[in-house]
């Protein structure tokens, strides 16, 4: 497949009058079209920061991209200027926000915010576009569209707010959508019914889409690849199955540690990654995990370990990387806690 997104050496910074953070700090991917990226991390890690980066979003001040190149269909466009930036965000590119109750202006009808799209990106009028937005409705699962794209979004539950959202961002047949926890503040059920019509659409469509999730479970049913986010940085990458199987970065196999697995008997407990994330503003030397690492030694605390590749697509950051292959050393890791 071709390559649709290369990111080259990202940073964005926000400089605060306590001081800058560094909330992404030089990360380097790219994705291939129609291709389904994860990008997992904690709270804070810099996932939705990148995200919005890519959609020149940051809000300026105190944010700014001050590094990198991001390459769309091979065009550098943190270099173009912004009404050609507006006419790739929600056309080419679009984004399904975090947060589904706040996203949607309560003041406008669910036809109005979807045919403003349509008619500023598409070159529809004012009959075509309310026919495309009822079309919109019913192909992303939400009944009697005709009536219901007439509705304000508070008549709408969290879970069709949702999907509102994904017609949104569906409206203009785009190459890329990036999902910014897509199922945030909605129950079990609904999450699977979203990220299973996510995934079909872009199956259907050959769109690309970038899941930002810290959710592990989701990545490991839907995404290709697995890009693990700490401190700013992508700390390890590769494919999904590789990761899960192979996991070669102690944040990595905390993560995995963390999650409840209906393989283990009933009473084994879960492994929780000791500690809180670094302060971005006053990042530690050496490696930004050493302080809650059970595998830290001497060289973490002076030297940051480069992303470098130990299998063909399989990248860490940590300079014991080969060890945590060995059963045996993870295990002795364990016993020591």
């Amino acid at each position: 497949m071709a390559t649709l997104l290369q990111v080259n050496g990202l940073k964005t910074h926000f400089f605060t009058f306590e001081g800058t953070v560094k909330a992404v700090d030089g990360i380097t991917y790219d994705l291939e079209a129609g291709e389904t990226l994860g990008l997992v991390g904690e709270s804070g890690c810099g996932k939705s920061v990148s995200a919005l980066s890519l959609m020149r979003l940051i809000p300026d001040p105190p944010g700014k991209t001050i590094e990198g190149e991001v390459f769309f269909e091979g065009e550098d466009i943190l270099k173009i200027d912004m009404d050609d930036m507006r006419r790739i965000r929600g056309g080419s590119m679009s984004m399904v926000f975090q947060e589904p109750m706040t996203s949607l202006n309560p003041v406008l009808t669910i036809e109005r915010q979807l045919t403003e799209t349509l008619q500023l990106h598409m070159g529809m009028n004012n009959k075509e576009s309310k026919v495309a937005a009822a079309g919109l409705l019913e192909r992303v699962g939400i009944p009697d569209p005709e009536r219901r794209v007439k509705q304000y979004p508070h008549q709408f539950s969290g879970g069709m707010r949702q999907r509102v959202m994904i017609a949104m961002a569906l409206s203009c047949n785009p190459k890329l959508i990036i999902a910014d926890e897509p199922t945030t503040a909605l129950d079990v059920t609904i999450q699977a019914q979203i990220l299973e019509l996510m995934k079909s659409l872009t199956t259907e469509f050959g769109v690309a889409l970038i899941i930002i999730t810290h959710n592990l479970g989701v990545v490991a049913r839907y995404a290709d690849r697995v890009n693990i986010m700490y401190a700013g940085k992508i700390i390890e990458r590769g494919t999904a199955r590789e990761i899960y199987a192979n996991p070669r970065h102690p944040y990595t196999i905390g993560l995995l540690n963390s999650v409840p697995r209906l393989d283990l008997p009933r009473l084994a407990k879960l492994e929780p990654i000791e500690g809180q994330p670094p302060d971005l503003i006053n990042l530690p030397d050496g490696c930004a995990f050493r302080a809650r690492c059970r595998f830290a030694i001497d060289k973490c605390a002076t030297e940051t370990p480069p992303l470098v590749p130990l299998t063909e697509g399989h990248l860490t950051a940590c300079w014991r990387s080969e060890d945590l292959g060995d059963a045996a050393v993870l295990e002795a890791a364990k016993a020591a806690v």
